[in-house]
């Protein structure tokens, strides 16, 4: 059974639309910290087992918490760890 076209064309257009709407700028600084965070998070999935146990699984990395992951990886971690919180910390 083929959609029709009409409608297909219709949510391409809105979707299109909408896309530029909500299209943002973020300065150099706002996008290093995104990136930051996403890293500080992905740190404190893999070496939870390692450095993070004591603390709750499902804790929300935010900005103000990358320091302390960097911190923590650096106290409890392996040689890995420590690399990524030297990244972290640039």
């Amino acid at each position: 059974m083929e959609p029709n076209l009409g409608i297909k064309n219709y949510l391409a257009e809105i979707g299109r639309r909408g896309g530029i709407r909500r299209r943002r700028t973020l300065s150099t600084e706002e996008s290093k910290g995104m990136l930051r965070v996403r890293e500080a998070r992905r740190a404190f999935k893999k070496f939870y087992s390692m450095c993070f146990w004591s603390f709750d699984p499902e804790l929300v990395i935010t900005q103000n918490e990358v320091a302390w992951v960097a911190e923590q990886l650096r106290k409890n971690g392996n040689r890995k760890a420590w690399e990524l919180a030297a990244k972290l910390c640039q």
